[in-house]
């Protein structure tokens, strides 16, 4: 390697990285990173874009959700040396449901790319009603599409937008990268989904809004990352019974997150989409820890990459 390609490397890798299964920093970069390009909830906390991971392999990029703020939280990852997520390379993403915190940036993912020179079609993976979604959005921008085509001459192939809609089970496999959707449990939506990414060097689940389910446990299964939403003991005795019935019924609390971490042995337990309630990333890793796991875990912050 050139000096020229070291540095574009330690360039690139410089944003909190966090490699699961290291040994004293000696275990090289993988090829499969994660980047956190929102941790957030519908909070409009400005330290926190809405709910979008990024699973990054080479040049190539799975976007799982699309909050508010994707795109511009894409650049700024490229602006820190993870160049793959540069806006032409927004090509897929995978929608774990469609609350809105969760589909917000989905215009934005669609249009904004292709503004800025998207040539290929956005394809969009997600549970029944994501296709609707879709042809809605389509005819909400009808005018601006047709100008922008008519005058600006952008690319008709780049504004399109591919919807499928998914069931349980192998959803996406390009020959490098395999992925399935798993069932979770939230709230009463009747088709929500983690997924669980399958690449050369390593295995990723990311949970999307889910209640404690072996289903998740199970598709990680000692995988080496594991994303999970989460919220502290102190949110919770914050909320009065109602609210606390609706987040038992959405969400997983850290006590709970514990024991299903321990099932599934990941390599690296990353916490998002955190309800906090006044504690803070460390103080909510404590949780963890103090409710028994005993795996190395991380509460993420947006741009953090593992």
């Amino acid at each position: 390697m050139n000096l020229l390609n070291l540095l574009n490397l330690l360039v690139a890798t410089s944003v909190c990285l966090h490699l699961a299964g290291s040994v004293a920093g000696a275990q090289e970069v993988p090829a499969t990173r994660v980047v956190m390009l929102g941790t957030g909830t519908p909070s409009d906390d400005p330290e926190r874009s809405g709910p979008a991971v990024a699973v990054v392999l080479r040049d190539q990029v799975y976007l799982v959700d699309a909050g508010p703020g994707i795109v511009r939280r894409a650049a700024a990852a490229v602006a820190q040396g993870v160049f793959a997520l540069r806006t032409e390379n927004l090509g897929r993403v995978f929608i774990t449901h469609l609350h809105s915190d969760h589909t917000l940036g989905l215009p934005d993912l669609m249009f904004s790319p292709w503004v800025l020179g998207r040539t290929s079609p956005l394809e969009v993976y997600g549970p029944p009603g994501i296709a609707q979604m879709v042809a809605h959005l389509q005819e909400a921008f009808a005018a601006d599409v047709s100008l922008r085509l008519s005058v600006e001459r952008l690319s008709e192939a780049g504004v399109k937008t591919v919807a499928r809609e998914i069931k349980a089970g192998r959803i996406y496999d390009d020959g490098v990268v395999r992925v399935d959707a798993i069932p979770v449990a939230h709230l009463s939506w009747r088709h929500a989904f983690g997924y669980r990414f399958s690449t050369p060097d390593r295995t990723i689940v990311v949970s999307g809004d889910a209640r404690p389910t072996a289903a998740l446990a199970e598709a990680c299964n000692r995988c080496d990352i594991l994303v999970h939403e989460v919220y502290s003991k102190a949110f919770f005795a914050g909320h009065g019974p109602q609210s606390r019935r609706y987040h038992a019924a959405a969400h997983t609390s850290s006590v709970e997150l514990a024991d299903l971490a321990t099932k599934a042995q990941p390599g690296l337990l990353v916490l998002y989409h955190q309800l906090f309630g006044g504690v803070t990333d460390r103080e909510l890793e404590r949780e963890i820890a103090a409710a028994g796991y005993r795996g190395r875990v991380v509460s993420a912050r947006d741009l953090d990459i593992f």
